[in-house]
């Protein structure tokens, strides 16, 4: 990934000239700023596709939806997007995830919630997006599935006050969830998924340190529209292998779908994600999925494996939050309340770093970075903004 251009400002308008680095990035924090981008060179190079992709203008879409007043302008080739940021909403949304230029290619879903996820509690009214003809598994090494968000997303916003169960108020809301109705395997998709999150006037900081140590691991095998029944058996029983000779309390389930049982896409996959918990609650995932032509030759004793090694070097690198989880929850400790906020990561990605930079330029807030050289860690903290939901504060 390319470093990040200088950008220039103006009074109105924060301009961007490296194109589409820091896509979903750029438009959230320009959000929950109030701030006017302009994005250019999107893809100018590029002769075959030139311009935004079919899964940014879908994002786009999204966007619009979940805000009141915000204004898109796109040239002609489409390689510059000017955004006027408008109010968070939030509200009953159905989102059509469809793929403008091939409706037999639809988007991953995963990819849609992670861009969301900073801005799903700040709206007006709590957040319900129903998914429709998507994709639920994820690209290996470059965006997880919605099976890892539905996992970790509670957990996140448990850490900064969101969601968290009031046994005195009959009328909380409900608990921040992900619920996927139906499987829909790549490419050709078809599945559903429904996402609700509450709103809060303001997050709490968090001192996010102790990683402890590993006890178990658990994780699920999820097939859809395959022939043999014992594929998914077999890549949790290889992935199984690896880690019973290190710890006893490993499950692994599976999860087989088909159209005729459960109502599945038409595609053909098997994901798989495990996740490794340690004695403080801290939970550390991987996964591996069988997504293009070349992956899809390997057995599924290999698809296991491979997943068991990415949580291992997940593991080792050690933290609080793995790899897929830092850069929201970078931004989240950012808009926290004018207090101290600390967490413990393994490695940070350079997509991180370049994250970091743009936090810095946009909120002015500059990270505290001390590495811990007897756990080969790293740990950050942060100055928050003390940014409040206007929107709730005044209903």
């Amino acid at each position: 990934m390319k470093r990040p251009a200088s950008t220039k400002s103006n009074t109105k308008f924060t301009y961007f000239d490296d194109g589409a680095v820091l896509f979903r990035m750029r438009l959230v924090v320009s959000i929950l700023t109030n701030r006017p981008i302009v994005i250019r060179n999107i893809r100018h190079n590029d002769l075959e596709a030139p311009g935004l992709s079919p899964r940014e203008i879908n994002f786009l879409r999204l966007l619009d939806q979940m805000t009141n007043g915000s204004q898109l302008e796109i040239n002609t080739a489409g390689t510059q997007l000017r955004f006027q940021p408008g109010l968070l909403t939030g509200g009953i949304i159905e989102h059509d995830c469809s793929n403008s230029r091939n409706e037999e290619s639809p988007h991953h879903v995963g990819w849609l919630v992670q861009g969301i996820l900073p801005l799903a509690p700040f709206g007006k009214e709590a957040l319900q997006v129903t998914f429709t003809n998507c994709v639920t598994d994820g690209l290996e090494h470059q965006d997880p599935s919605i099976d890892y968000w539905k996992k970790h997303m509670p957990i996140l916003y448990q850490q900064f006050g969101i969601g968290i169960p009031d046994p005195n108020d009959f009328l909380a809301d409900s608990p921040p969830a992900i619920h996927i109705r139906q499987r829909g395997g790549a490419p050709r998709g078809g599945g559903q998924v429904e996402l609700y999150c509450p709103i809060v006037t303001e997050l709490q900081s968090i001192d996010w340190t102790d990683p402890g140590l590993i006890k178990r691991v658990r994780g699920t095998v999820v097939s859809t529209q395959l022939i043999s029944s014992s594929t998914a058996a077999r890549a949790a029983y290889a992935a199984k292998g690896v880690f019973h000779r290190l710890l006893p309390d490993v499950w692994i389930h599976t999860d087989a779908h088909t159209i005729k049982q459960h109502k599945c896409g038409p595609s053909p996959a098997v994901s798989i994600l495990l996740t490794a918990e340690s004695t403080t609650g801290v939970m550390l995932s991987a996964e591996a999925c069988l997504g293009d032509q070349k992956q899809q030759r390997e057995a599924p004793e290999e698809l296991g494996q491979r997943a068991a090694c990415a949580l291992l070097e997940e593991i080792r690198r050690g933290g609080c939050i793995d790899t897929d989880l830092q850069a929201t929850a970078l931004l989240l400790m950012c808009l926290t309340p004018q207090d101290v906020s600390r967490v413990r990561v393994g490695t940070l990605s350079q997509y991180t770093i370049h994250c970091l930079r743009l936090y810095k330029e946009l909120l002015g807030i500059e990270f505290k970075v001390q590495p811990d050289m007897d756990t080969k860690t790293v740990m950050l903290s942060c100055l928050g903004v003390g940014y409040r939901n206007n929107a709730k504060a005044s209903t």
